[in-house]
């Protein structure tokens, strides 16, 4: 605990970044739930305690499905596949995109409180900012029309979104911010993504997201949605016992 009080107060603006990044999300999800629930009518709270309860599993067993990472044969040993978003999508489709950012935060302060930090929180804002990129617009297309054919499309949606920013994000953000923590120079770690990927051109920080981070963020993304859409309709009314509007 000493350790994580150590690493917030060394890297204060990282941490009030990712807060922003946080509160910001949140804010985006809770207005287009509010949007869908005047149209349809439906008056429930997002933070009921019945859904802050399950909520709150859910994130549970997020946190732990992330503390079991894969590394990829194409990638980086610093870049890990994990399934943690894999309740948090079916939570998501059941309570909404302000609750699925609420997820979000949760996992990772549970990780952060169990495990710490190794990346001075760089990994987790990236945690955080990606799942949120694969959740919020998959909820928000399901959010409107809560079919089968929606989910499928709502699940495509999520992942194609997720794979752009999150190759995206990594080639303007967080291999920069990650380089300058740590001090280690750019070609270092582009270097390390060359010798484990020959389809990576050596020295181009493009090609090492497009090689490295895009089948990354793909596989996730696909394998998370055929679960969550296998799993989903027979779960659905167990997690909606007892609301109103369920559908």
């Amino acid at each position: 605990m000493n350790g994580l009080f150590q690493s917030v107060a060394e890297n204060v603006v990282y941490v009030l970044e990712f807060l922003a990044l946080i509160v910001g999300l949140f804010l985006v999800g809770l207005l287009l739930q509010k949007i869908e629930q005047h149209r349809s009518g439906n008056k429930e709270k997002v933070l009921s305690t019945r859904n802050s309860a399950v909520i709150g599993m859910f994130s549970a067993i997020a946190m732990v499905l992330m503390l079991f990472e894969f590394p990829l044969p194409f990638a980086p040993g610093f870049y890990k596949l994990d399934f943690s978003e894999l309740p948090i999508l079916v939570g998501t489709f059941a309570f909404g995109p302000a609750a699925g950012v609420i997820m979000e935060f949760i996992k990772i302060l549970l990780k952060l409180l169990v495990k710490g930090t190794t990346t001075a929180f760089v990994g987790d804002l990236a945690n955080f900012a990606v799942g949120c990129s694969f959740i919020l617009p998959a909820s928000v297309v399901y959010l409107f029309k809560k079919t089968k054919k929606n989910a499928i499309i709502a699940c495509v949606t999520g992942t194609l979104v997720m794979t752009i920013f999150g190759t995206a994000f990594n080639a303007v953000y967080l291999l920069p911010t990650f380089a300058e923590l740590f001090h280690m120079p750019m070609e270092a770690i582009l270097e390390m993504g060359a010798k484990v990927n020959p389809l990576m051109t050596e020295g181009s920080i493009v090609s090492f997201v497009a090689a490295c981070v895009a089948p990354l963020n793909l596989i996730k993304g696909a394998s998370v949605s055929i679960v969550t859409l296998l799993i989903y309709k027979p779960l659905s009314p167990i997690i909606k016992s007892g609301r109103k509007n369920a559908a």
